[in-house]
């Protein structure tokens, strides 16, 4: 069965995402371009990501709770739960790792919290989009250790990825599956990089707007049920021969 997903983007919870991402406004584009799985990743927060849950459930929709978090090397990974206690355990402890520098609205933008009416509940005052103490190895312990999986993000772009800030995908992490940016050049990539070929590949789009969010392309592919967040992270962290990620483009 083929399960077709956009695993990392941002609500309105995100400085840089936009206002129009609201859960229904996410929810109702995901329905009509025909994915089954999303996941909300906000940046260093889960804030809004029940708000998401609970509009997905009336739709049919799939939502995975998710955090893009930016460790001390400002490498962005996208940590992904179960559930929802997995990922606020995961945002307490970045949250006691975030500088205190208060968002200013004015130059970074609105970090609005939404219920799943789409209605305001409050605003986050720390700046969502700094670097958090958590080292990259850190990241990976936490978000294994809360339950959920950890993925290097975007790790061809020049900036904010482990291959630009690290020099390469250190060997001693658990990584068990990378993402390729929407517009990377998949080939030409692991021509590049071909020790990276061995793992399974994200395609998401790191959605801020929400036309950004990915059409029906890309997949995954398994023999078992997909039937909730739990059922999807329990896949992703078991064997890959397990399932495939594809893509139709």
């Amino acid at each position: 069965m083929k399960y077709y997903y956009d695993l990392h983007m941002h609500s309105a919870l995100s400085p840089c995402g936009d206002n129009d991402m609201t859960p229904n406004n996410m929810i109702n584009m995901a329905v009509l371009k025909g994915l089954d799985i999303i996941a909300v990743s906000d940046h260093n927060s889960c804030r809004n990501a029940a708000a998401v849950m609970e509009a997905g459930q009336k739709a049919g929709i799939i939502v995975v709770p998710g955090i893009e978090v930016e460790s001390a090397e400002e490498v962005h990974i996208l940590t992904l739960f179960p559930d929802i206690g997995s990922a606020e355990k995961m945002e307490k402890r970045i949250a006691e790792k975030m500088p205190p520098v208060r968002n200013r609205e004015e130059i970074f933008g609105e970090q609005l919290i939404l219920d799943s009416d789409d209605n305001e509940t409050g605003r986050i005052e720390t700046l969502l989009i700094s670097a958090s103490a958590l080292s990259s190895e850190e990241i990976f312990e936490e978000a294994y250790d809360a339950g959920g999986i950890a993925v290097p993000a975007h790790v061809d772009r020049d900036s904010y990825s482990m291959i630009s800030n690290l020099g390469a995908v250190p060997e001693d992490l658990d990584v068990r599956l990378i993402e390729l940016s929407s517009e990377c050049d998949r080939n030409l990539f692991f021509d590049n990089y071909p020790g990276l070929a061995e793992y399974p590949v994200l395609r998401n789009s790191d959605a801020h707007y929400l036309w950004d969010i990915s059409e029906r392309i890309n997949y995954i592919s398994t023999e078992r049920q997909i039937t909730d967040a739990g059922s999807l992270i329990r896949l992703l962290r078991g064997p890959a021969a397990d399932y495939t990620l594809g893509s139709d483009a």
